[in-house]
């Protein structure tokens, strides 16, 4: 299905990374780093998709978080920084497939095994940042 750019199409999929982000928020302490990684992915996915249907374009595929951070940031200004956080973010191991399988690792640990030493509420903070950037990014348009 083709994304119509939009400022209230930006707001629908600001209002699901919301929620994605509160799910991540929800799994916080709960043994499941690699899950709360994995929503924060999602949240920060649907985000940048935003700030791209905001600026009149039209989603036609994956470029991954770093290639719309880096893209939103070059042609928007206020955007600067967004490049760093989403970096810090996937090197704390924020990732849509390493977050989910086994053969993203070592045999024979698993993802629910791999990200233990993540600090979920710093993932959590710089995440809302980035969130919050966005919307008011979106917002100003």
């Amino acid at each position: 299905m083709a994304l119509t750019p939009s400022i209230p199409e930006a707001l629908r999929w600001l209002c699901q990374a919301t929620s994605d982000l509160q799910a991540a928020r929800n799994d916080i302490q709960h043994c499941c780093p690699n899950w709360v990684l994995f929503k924060v992915h999602q949240a920060l996915e649907k985000a940048l998709v935003a700030a791209m249907l905001c600026r009149g374009e039209a989603f036609a595929g994956h470029r991954g978080l770093m290639g719309l951070a880096q893209r939103l940031e070059a042609e928007e200004p206020e955007l600067r920084g967004l490049v760093l956080d989403v970096q810090w973010l996937c090197d704390c191991g924020m990732d849509g497939k390493a977050t989910q399988y086994p053969s993203y690792h070592p045999f024979p640990m698993i993802p629910s095994e791999a990200f233990t030493s993540v600090d979920e509420e710093e993932v959590l903070k710089r995440a809302q940042k980035v969130l919050v950037t966005l919307k008011n990014h979106v917002g100003g348009k």
